[in-house]
């Protein structure tokens, strides 16, 4: 097995390679090729994504070189895996992600819900992910996916945050994503209660709670730096820290009577690919990262989405226009998924996203500022977690645009 790279340190290198062998990847390309003469030749580990890109799995690309059989001649081909691992290394950050569903609710997703979801969009829809090729549950849990960068899709850059014509296919692929659970949830209650966690829940350990009080009460600490704003703004914060994450619970929790979905969960730009045209503008938009999903208010993908992810022109003059593009895509959705609930209406969404802004400040305070890190100045979350003075907080990127947003946040009422 060839290493391609030198950014996979020596230790994780063998311990991947124990794992994604040449039988390994045999195995997965026999069932998925439906070929049982299949051979593989040699495997090539890679990375699959850059640092501060995936922060609750290790992820490699595995490039498998094989033959087989075609019109009576052996011949030889390559086929790229990604292989995604619950972390590999010692510390907080693995004992938080063992200690979560993360990686139980992926698989399920993955293996049962999502086949579903696609299946009720209709013979002809694109599908919403690539297929999942294997799964194990322990030892280390992991699945391996369908690489979708040879199809033509990649992450779009997460510093300069996403325009409008991106945002316009990812609202409409979230319209869909949330559409075809509706429709799911009508065939199978069961669906509901399999997807009840998310980031948010008192089940969650206590690692991932500290995080959010924790990063809460550094950036209080670095916006007090910030002339821009009302000294109030980060009085304020700093007595968030204490209840962040119970208040994140309270707005993320499913509740009775009102028009729930499956929400995505970290519907963010880390965790979707675009496929582009000749003139590089995106023609289509695919979900990846299924380990926070969680049936409750639509709002939650939705002011997480607006929060961590658009350009700050596109969020401040655009966001009516997308909450409508949204409302319409789902309305039509659902006609076609033949569901029987009744699709809410655009001041219905207006008034469930104002019910849960408070989701989306969180998203911006804690989630934000690593999507617009330079990825030589963050790690993985045991440096997260080792150091108080995180650069992630005093980027330039982070302040120019929470300049604008937290002020609107305090007119809100949503910081006291």
């Amino acid at each position: 097995m060839a290493k391609e790279s030198e950014e996979i340190g020596d230790d994780m290198y063998r311990r991947i390679s124990e794992i994604a062998n040449a039988s390994f990847a045999e195995k997965i390309l026999r069932d998925s090729e439906r070929d049982n003469n299949l051979k593989v030749l040699g495997v090539s580990i890679n990375p699959a994504t850059s640092r501060g890109d995936n922060y609750t799995s290790d992820m490699f690309r595995a490039t498998v070189e094989y033959t087989c059989q075609e019109n009576s001649e052996i011949i030889t081909k390559t086929k790229s895996l990604i292989v995604k691992v619950e972390p590999l290394t010692e510390g907080v950050h693995q004992d938080m992600i063992s200690k979560s569903s993360l990686f139980s609710t992926e698989i399920s997703m993955m293996t049962d819900t999502l086949p579903l979801m696609n299946e009720l969009l209709g013979p002809d829809s694109r599908p919403l992910n690539g297929r999942a090729l294997y799964t194990q549950s322990q030892n280390p849990p992991l699945l391996v996916i369908e690489d979708l960068a040879p199809l033509g899709f990649h992450m779009a850059d997460r510093q300069a945050g996403l325009d409008m014509d991106h945002c316009l296919l990812a609202i409409r692929n979230l319209a869909r994503f949330h559409a075809s659970s509706v429709a799911l949830l009508e065939r199978d209650l069961n669906q509901k209660t399999k997807y009840t966690r998310g980031i948010f829940d008192k089940n969650q350990p206590a690692e991932m709670q500290l995080f959010f009080k924790q990063a809460t009460a550094e950036i209080s600490k670095e916006i007090t730096n910030w002339p821009e704003l009302d000294p109030s703004i980060p009085e304020k914060i700093r007595k968030l820290a204490d209840t962040i994450y119970e208040k994140g619970c309270m707005a993320s929790a499913c509740r009775e009577n009102e028009f729930v979905v499956l929400n995505h969960g970290d519907f963010s730009v880390n965790n979707m690919l675009f496929k582009y045209n000749e003139s590089n503008r995106p023609i289509e938009h695919i979900f990846v990262d299924f380990q926070l999903c969680l049936y409750t208010s639509p709002a939650i993908d939705l002011n997480y989405f607006f929060n961590t992810s658009l350009t700050d022109d596109t969020l401040m003059l655009h966001e009516e226009t997308l909450i409508n593009e949204y409302t319409c895509s789902l309305t039509s959705a659902m006609a076609k998924a033949n569901c029987a609930t009744k699709p809410p209406s655009l001041e219905e969404v207006k008034a469930m996203m104002r019910d849960r802004a408070l989701y989306g400040m969180i998203a911006a305070i804690n989630v934000f500022p690593f999507l617009l890190a330079n990825k030589e100045e963050i790690g993985d979350l045991n440096e997260v977690f080792s150091r108080a003075d995180n650069p992630a907080y005093k980027g330039k990127l982070y302040r120019k645009a929470m300049i604008r947003r937290l002020p609107k946040f305090d007119q809100m009422g949503i910081l006291d």
